[in-house]
């Protein structure tokens, strides 16, 4: 399907390495990298879930931010990476919607959504990406494809809510709504990237945006007050431990893994792990953290992965992409 996007290197054997043993290990690199984005980023909902727990969400995205983010810089630096004042100026914007109103209003939702129920209402960013899109341009392509996959979508979100608005659980809609505005913010930077046409090293533009953000996010954490009666005696081991999951695996080695898959397949395929992740996220919810899989989470999980697959199938047919 794409693998006539490999280097040509993977073939090109040494004579003292025979070419299947690099074959062989180019498969587990793809095989690993795939792994990564499908298994850790849909793992990293209840991660979020349980870091939350003991230590402030703000301070957790942005801690964890901070040390992705210097990891990433030193690995550029080390490259002889270079920051340019334009690509710091729009990591700096970037870092206000990813990261700031886009992780930001996640990590602080989950503290009462349900990481399955999370996973859900974030997975119809691609269908906000779609609606934005058109709407920067002011140019509707539609199809019936776009056209069923968008109103499936905003069918499954609106289940999701409505669901959720009727939960005896205090604030649940409100922590419900704040997670369809990180999925809407996160949408606005991915427009606001590509009408951008910023370029550079795809590494050193994510290392400053992380930095960025998690200045951003530290920085509003402490001015609303998160750091009063916080104490780190009174961070849980499992907080701990998630927020090293979500620092290591989450951010370094499946950020690492999508930039190495994006480099070398097509973004289409890249971007079934859009399909994949709230799958990973509602099962693990389900196994892990007694989370309710009742009917309507179900029903509403196939709205909204059969809509994700139905816009990305339409956007592939659009006579030119948004």
């Amino acid at each position: 399907m794409a693998t006539d996007q490999v280097p040509v290197t993977i073939g090109e054997a040494s004579p003292a390495v025979p070419s299947h043993s690099l074959q062989r290990s180019h498969r587990f690199t793809v095989i690993f990298c795939f792994l990564a984005i499908y298994v850790i980023w849909g793992s990293t909902y209840l991660a979020i879930r349980y870091a939350v727990e003991t230590i402030p969400p703000l301070y957790t995205a942005g801690l964890r931010h901070l040390t992705a983010g210097s990891i990433l810089l030193a690995w550029c630096l080390v490259k002889r990476l270079r920051p340019t004042w334009a690509q710091i100026r729009a990591s700096i914007v970037i870092g206000v919607f990813f990261f700031l109103l886009g992780h930001g209003s996640l990590h602080w939702a989950e503290q009462k959504v349900p990481s399955g129920l999370a996973s859900l209402l974030i997975a119809s960013e691609p269908i906000w990406v779609f609606l934005l899109s058109a709407a920067a341009a002011k140019q509707w392509h539609w199809n019936a494809l776009l056209l069923t996959g968008s109103l499936l979508g905003l069918g499954g979100v609106g289940l999701l809510m409505g669901r959720s608005a009727l939960t005896s659980v205090p604030g649940m809609f409100v922590s419900s709504l704040a997670v369809v505005i990180s999925a809407l913010s996160w949408s606005i930077g991915v427009v606001y990237s590509r009408r951008s046409h910023l370029s550079g090293n795809p590494l050193l533009l994510s290392a400053l945006s992380l930095l960025a953000g998690s200045v951003q996010l530290l920085l509003v954490g402490t001015i609303a007050g998160e750091y009063r009666g916080f104490s780190l005696s009174s961070v849980s081991m499992r907080s701990w431990l998630s927020l090293g999951y979500l620092i290591v695996f989450g951010s370094v080695v499946a950020f690492t893994a999508y930039n190495w898959l994006m480099e070398h397949y097509s973004p289409t395929l890249v971007a079934t792990h859009t399909f994949i992740n709230p799958i990973v996220a509602v099962l693990l919810g389900w196994l892990m953290a007694g989370e309710a899989v009742t009917f309507n989470v179900l029903l509403s999980a196939a709205m909204v992965v059969s809509a994700v697959i139905l816009v990305d199938r339409g956007m592939a047919r659009l006579p030119q992409r948004i």
